[in-house]
């Protein structure tokens, strides 16, 4: 990106003031000079900020002020993108319906308006419509609204669903009756959205925070009761654990799920004894996670109990402890069993195979088990909405680097797939003008990590194309091939667009994530910039159009990778990224961090604060050159606190010794997930693909 033009002289970039904050930890003393840029939420909510906050504020307006500047030659083109972006999405759409209890539920969009509208038909899709909410008049008045956790009562008279109006991911639980059309009284606040129904129809289960955003009491309200009275059925006192609450698929158990990273536990009460109590299914232990599911008479549980890759097992439904298990599917070296359904004559067992999403099919009676077959090379596939037991069709997901969203009706005799719909782009979209691959490129230390790509036909592998590489490596999630209708805008500019599935996902087997993870949590940086290189050397692009995006943890992989090889990139996106890690996690205040001792390691034990201390972006900003850097936030992150982004920017303005443009784009009126909306977000979207452009001289 040009720097030196006189629109960007004109106005200097915000120099943030420096204030020393020392924290001392074994025996050494950190220094944190913009510590002073962070805001409680309840600061942030002041309607007459007090000066100290008005200060902060003031600082990201001006951030705002300069990346407005900088960006000036792009606004038409942002415009541009913008409408280019939402006039491939179908604005008057609707959902495949799926079929519950008699009616027949979908979602559907109109257009102009950019919220949904949830409906559903009794009997038929002859019959009339019933809307039971439509989120756009809802969302009057708001500028930001979410609807979570919609939840039908088992009469399917009642409807319960979590609002939050300031992408805090805190919600106000409501209640609407479906035959009338009135919204009761009762309203719940403080939850994560949802709330599990109990067979009587009367009494719900919910999960409610504490001041770090865990999830971590679950309440029974009783509908017309006063929720500020409601009876308290769990507490989880660990808090490197969470719990929430949900209702077996067959609908005889309600299930309270604790989990933390590397360990889980479940307790179980029958759903017509709402005042009963919960059982516990297994007791937790260290780094054992398992999963439930119910079927007639028995309990299946996937297990990583010396299974790495998991494996499954049955149970009595009436014992239920470990010594009870019997094996149905052993554990595979090769294969990571990732989920399954359950139906009356089928299981359908979800797997990874060499990185890729695998759908099994095995008949309870043992005359099937065979894989659906798909003729892409790299895909992505998975279980749809499957309510209902007694049947014989499986709803499935279905996508590629080129193959938009799918949605097929499986019959789970035959195999024979159905498409019931793929997601329409508008406009002169072909699949076929566009090519994608598979890659396996070695890493440093022997490994094979894969790359997904994908690009217009017509592309030439002669070193001067750019590309974007996007990765995210941690948690265990995987990062798979998908279909992007916004993607196309760079595609068709000339871009490769990349994702390296390295380790701290999934993608191949359990030991994946953990070679990704703790004291191994280097290999994630190193994978991404090895992949990187390995493309250079493919002739896919060169360094000079080569472009790095990850957001939330694979933001922290983009504040990683620039400290350890900022040369190899012309330019970098970061989305709401985690780059302050050290002062994070020794912050157990802070949304998040207690349950992520088992993912990054609690640096107040002097091992893990060493190795985080040694790739942790913001601790190991230096003066060298950085390529050129657009960094997202939001004020309300809940996820990643705004001022983690802010401060890294202030500390590589003071200490970078190049004169690439490096802007903070931060959205005051949303969180984590940016703006809400169907539509309203792509002007996020819009601002990080002109801002690549302009790095590639392209500006129509």
């Amino acid at each position: 990106m040009e720097t030196k033009n006189e629109a960007v002289l004109e106005m200097k970039p915000p120099v943030a003031e420096k204030i020393q904050h020392k924290t001392e930890i074994h025996g050494k003393t950190l220094i944190d000079d913009y510590f002073w840029m962070r805001l409680s939420e309840e600061q942030r909510a002041q309607k007459t900020p007090k000066p100290d906050v008005q200060r902060v504020l003031d600082h990201l307006n001006a951030e705002n002020d300069y990346t407005n500047a900088v960006m000036a030659d792009t606004e038409d083109f942002q415009k541009k993108l913008f409408d280019e972006i939402v006039g491939r999405i179908k604005q008057t759409d609707i959902s495949v319906p799926y079929k519950y209890k008699g009616y027949h539920y979908y979602t559907r969009f109109e257009e102009g308006n950019e919220y949904p509208v949830y409906c559903r038909k009794l009997g038929s899709l002859k019959a009339d419509e019933a809307v039971l909410l439509n989120v756009n008049e809802l969302a009057e008045g708001f500028s930001y609204f979410h609807v979570a956790g919609r939840s039908i009562s088992p009469n399917n008279e009642l409807i319960a669903y979590g609002v939050d109006t300031l992408s805090r991911r805190i919600y106000t639980i409501k209640f609407k009756d479906l035959k009338t059309g009135e919204i009761l009284k009762d309203e719940i606040p403080n939850t994560s959205g949802g709330c599990t129904w109990a067979n009587d129809n009367r009494t719900v289960f919910y999960t409610v925070k504490d001041k770090a955003l865990r999830s971590y009491k679950i309440f029974k309200h009783v509908l017309g009761a006063d929720s500020a009275n409601d009876e308290m059925v769990y507490h989880e006192i660990d808090d490197t654990f969470g719990t929430g609450i949900y209702k077996t698929k067959s609908e005889k158990y309600l299930v309270i799920v604790c989990s933390s990273t590397l360990s889980t536990e479940f307790r179980i009460l029958n759903a017509d004894e709402a005042n009963g109590e919960f059982s516990i299914f297994q007791p937790r232990g260290e780094k054992h996670e398992y999963g439930i599911a119910h079927y007639g008479d028995k309990f299946y549980i996937s297990t990583n109990r010396n299974a790495p890759n998991f494996k499954l097992m049955q149970c009595p439904e009436d014992k239920t402890s470990e010594e009870h298990w019997t094996e149905v599917i052993p554990h595979r070296d090769d294969v990571l069993l990732e989920d399954i359904d359950v139906f009356k004559d089928h299981l359908v067992v979800s797997e990874r195979i060499e990185g890729l999403t695998q759908l099994r099919i095995k008949r309870w009676d043992g005359t099937q088990d065979e894989y659906l077959q798909f003729e892409d090379s790299a895909f992505t596939v998975h279980t749809g909405i499957n309510p209902e037991f007694d049947t014989d069709e499986l709803r499935i997901g279905y996508t590629s680097m080129t193959t938009p969203s799918s949605v097929f009706q499986v019959d789970m005799n035959s195999g024979e797939k159905e498409l019931l719909k793929q997601q329409e782009v508008v406009g002169d979209f072909d699949k076929n003008d566009y090519h994608s691959e598979r890659l396996m490129i070695e890493v440093r230390d022997g490994v094979k990590v894969p790359v997904s790509l994908v690009y217009k036909k017509g592309f030439e592998k002669n070193g001067q194309a750019p590309l974007l590489l996007y990765g995210y490596g941690s948690y265990g999630a995987s990062m798979d091939p998908y279909f992007s209708s916004v993607r196309l805008s760079l595609l068709d500019r000339g871009f490769v667009f990349a994702i390296a599935h390295i380790r701290g996902g999934e993608e191949m087997g359990r030991h994946w994530y953990e070679d990704g993870k703790l004291f191994k949590k280097k290999n994630t940086f190193y994978d991404f910039i090895d992949c990187a290189k390995g493309l250079v050397a493919k002739n896919y692009t060169n360094p000079n159009k080569l472009y790095a995006m990850g957001g939330s943890a694979g933001g922290l992989l983009i504040g990683a990778v620039v400290n350890m090889a900022p040369a190899m990139f012309n330019g970098v996106v970061a989305q709401v990224p985690f780059v302050d890690v050290i002062n994070t996690m020794l912050d157990e205040s802070i949304p998040l961090t207690t349950g992520e001792f088992d993912e990054w390691g609690n640096p107040k034990i002097e091992e893990y604060f060493d190795y985080i201390m040694s790739y942790s972006p913001y601790d190991n900003v230096i003066d060298q050159d950085y390529p050129a850097m657009l960094i997202t936030t939001g004020l309300h992150d809940s996820q990643v606190q705004y001022w983690e982004p802010a401060k890294w920017v202030a500390k590589l303005r003071d200490l970078k010794t190049d004169n690439n443009v490096l802007l903070l784009q931060t959205n005051m009126e949303a969180g984590h997930g940016g703006a809400s909306g169907r539509f309203e977000h792509h002007k996020e979207t819009a601002l990080e693909y002109a801002f690549l452009l302009k790095l590639e001289g392209i500006m129509e």
